[in-house]
């Protein structure tokens, strides 16, 4: 009895020990086999998935540098400055009002002194402050707004004279109508002129207001605290008022309408 369940035991252990083989035969062959077609599948493939790794470096290395252009162009004017320009935000301005004779096309711009007669223009004209030529190397010359939007243009090659948008875009880079005039103002009791804009209360001309007390009565604001420039801007066709940014210490500033017979200064913005 004791023979028989050894043999038996003997055999038992023989096939366990058999299908221990197999399962370990069957396990290696499947690793070697799983090892294999993955060296094949990385050979076949390594050439594809290295050239989508350098393209997605690549692409994300052109976004950083677009980005960073983006940021520069923002950051910096696509021409180098000259005297008597200043950026502002992402606009290049002139650092003193216009002050030309002459359309872009070479033909005269009239000037008008009489008060009567330019009350009556409907061409463009311009004029010095109280007719005086000392004036205009500080404040510029004050047009009407027939000059300023007569189709020979009155800006420089390469410049235009600023909009209604344009000088509010100004104005909200600079902190709002308050932030604006510390900003703008070349006055040291009115504001610091960080922006280097150099706005000076330089006066204007209104024939339908005349003072009857001064000697020029319709000039007005050369010493007050009160300046404003044309924008290129209208109200609508025929209707004879025309927009004017001004900047006042004790108001802000702010657009307001202006007959197309008065005369204002100009300043301009790099195209």
């Amino acid at each position: 009895m004791f023979l028989f369940l050894s043999q038996r035991n003997a055999k038992v252990k023989r096939k366990v020990h058999k299908e221990s083989k197999l399962v370990s035969r069957r396990y290696y062959y499947y690793y070697y086999f799983y090892k294999s077609l993955k060296v094949t599948i990385m050979k076949r493939y390594y050439f594809t998935i290295a050239s989508i790794l350098v393209l997605a470096i690549g692409i994300t290395s052109c976004s950083n540098e677009e980005t960073k252009t983006q940021k520069q162009s923002a950051a910096r004017p696509t021409v180098p400055l000259q005297n008597g320009q200043v950026q502002i935000g992402t606009q290049i301005w002139m650092t003193k009002n216009l002050n030309v004779s002459r359309y872009r096309n070479g033909d005269p711009i009239p000037q008008v002194t009489d008060s009567w007669a330019w009350g009556s223009l409907t061409t463009g004209a311009w004029c010095y402050f109280c007719n005086n030529p000392a004036a205009a190397p500080v404040y510029g010359r004050l047009y009407n707004w027939y000059a300023v939007n007569d189709s020979r243009g009155l800006a420089p090659q390469g410049w235009h004279v600023a909009t209604a948008e344009e000088w509010l875009t100004l104005q909200n880079f600079l902190g709002g109508q308050e932030g604006v005039v510390q900003s703008l103002w070349n006055y040291p009791s009115i504001g610091n002129n960080s922006s280097g804009f150099t706005a000076l209360t330089a006066g204007y001309r209104d024939p339908t207001m005349p003072n009857p007390e001064s000697p020029w009565p319709d000039f007005e604001g050369l010493q007050s605290y009160y300046a404003n420039w044309w924008t290129s801007s209208s109200s609508s066709p025929g209707a004879g008022i025309g927009f004017c940014y001004w900047l006042d210490p004790f108001d802000g500033s702010g657009m307001s309408g202006a007959g197309y017979n008065e005369g204002h200064y100009v300043r301009c913005v790099k195209d």
